[in-house]
């Protein structure tokens, strides 16, 4: 039996991020199961034949899903703590970890779907999560079950914390695990979720948390074992703070790009969240190798930790992809909204409104995110490539005076959600509402955990 087909047709314009960069009006794409099987003009699929057709009545705007390469969507439960408004990394970690400690297996299932509900709601159609604590009978199998049933792309960092209080690092004693465990855990989640197939909806990452909170050996035996798999690729924080700079010389004797390089976490399988304190030296190194970043700008400076020097990266040719960063850090769960701040932000920083343009920050939540994230079937729309698009509709109030150019518009004037989100050509958000959710029960499922933390 055939894969049903899908015709949209009437697109205003299509973005495609394809290596062309092409943007084409009054066009239309037709999938086939869960890829694109052609794109071209709405007059030449006047006579075309689908199983369903969604007619975007020339009012649409089309572009790849956003692709989200960090987060921690268990931190939805504790957005606008206080004692942590205002606090840098190490204070702000310290206020929070008491409250995640009283987590249940519940409070991981509810926040990741509201997570992925607000990520489907802004764009995203794929997300990278880190869950690196597990109290209470928690497991990642918790947060993955929770992703698929929202229908969202996802890479599933099994993340770890080895080093408390005791030992010199940040974390209480009580949230962290022995490392036999740990990696005995990680292999088993791996081989037994991970996909590395072509328009793959689930691949594991292997993400001890950060140096101040795992060992030299958990980081050296957690690449060995994710380099046993293929497509199975390792993630963790490096560089974010000034703090960050100063734990790594004091407890390595080394800069954070040096110890990584230590432990063998240089390489196109490794991307690392933030490196706002990278040097002009470690640039070329994570050039030379291929190594990713993911660029949290909201984060960053909601916790006072700095501006990283994403411009000087992309010119080098390192892989810089964006992440929404965690619920409690941005609070923001909208990859939009990033790209709009990575992209303000790098003019602030440069003094100079040309060094980012609005396609060049698109291009970073969607081509670049794909291959930070080590996928070559997401991140651009092209024939073969995994059918996964949103739609906002440019006659919308947002975007009305916007209409000389409505693509540079999604990114200036910031659509509250989009109409339409498609992941592997399963329809996710129809006319702006959320596929087969409940929003209202949920939220009220994710205000009754969150308090109960208090």
């Amino acid at each position: 039996m055939s894969s049903r087909s899908l015709l949209v047709r009437n697109i205003h314009t299509l973005v495609t991020m394809d290596a062309d960069r092409r943007e084409l009006r009054h066009a239309a794409m037709r999938i086939r199961g869960p890829a694109i099987e052609w794109i071209g003009t709405s007059d030449d699929a006047s006579s075309m034949q689908a199983d369903a057709v969604l007619d975007l009545k020339d009012r649409h705007v089309v572009l790849p899903g956003l692709i989200n390469t960090h987060h921690h969507f268990y931190q939805l439960l504790t957005r606008a703590i206080p004692g942590a408004q205002s606090a840098e990394l190490f204070s702000w970690l310290t206020r929070l970890y008491p409250l995640w400690a009283r987590m249940d297996p519940h409070c991981i299932r509810v926040s990741a779907q509201l997570a992925a509900a607000q990520l489907l709601l802004s764009g995203c159609t794929t997300s990278s999560d880190h869950l690196y604590l597990f109290p209470n009978g928690s497991t990642l199998d918790d947060e993955i079950g929770a992703v698929q049933e929202m229908g969202l792309r996802f890479h599933a960092a099994r993340g770890s914390m080895s080093v408390g209080e005791s030992l010199g690092g940040l974390p209480p004693d009580s949230l962290v695990q022995d490392e036999e465990v740990i990696l005995e855990d990680s292999q088993r989640l791996i081989e037994r979720y991970h996909d590395n197939s072509r328009h793959s909806m689930l691949r594991m990452v292997l993400a001890p948390c950060s140096p101040f909170s795992v060992s030299p050996r958990l980081m050296r035996l957690s690449a060995q074992l994710a380099r046993q798999y293929p497509g199975v690729r390792l993630h963790t924080h490096l560089a974010e703070s000034a703090t960050d700079v100063r734990f790594s010389r004091e407890r390595f004797g080394m800069s954070p790009r040096e110890y990584a390089d230590s432990v063998e976490w240089l390489g196109a399988d490794v991307w690392h969240a933030h490196c706002v304190k990278l040097e002009a030296a470690d640039l070329t190194h994570f050039a030379r190798t291929g190594t990713g970043v993911a660029h949290c700008p909201c984060s960053n400076m909601r916790l006072g930790s700095g501006i990283a020097p994403v411009r000087q990266m992309l010119q080098q040719g390192v892989p810089v992809g964006l992440g929404v960063d965690g619920s409690a850090s941005n609070d923001v769960n909208d990859l939009l909204h990033e790209a709009r701040v990575a992209m303000l932000l790098a003019r602030v920083a440069a003094g100079d409104p040309q060094v980012m343009t609005t396609r060049q920050a698109l291009e970073l939540a969607t081509r670049g995110g794909a291959q930070v994230l080590g996928r070559d079937d997401i991140g651009h729309l092209a024939l073969g490539m995994s059918a996964d698009f949103i739609a906002l509709d440019i006659d919308a109030p947002a975007f009305a005076g916007a209409q000389a150019d409505p693509v540079g518009a999604v990114l200036l004037i910031q659509p509250p959600r989009v109409d339409f989100s498609f992941v592997n050509g399963r329809c996710r958000v129809d006319g702006g509402r959320l596929v087969g959710v409940d929003l209202g029960a949920l939220c009220a499922q994710v205000n009754a955990a969150a308090l109960g933390l208090l």
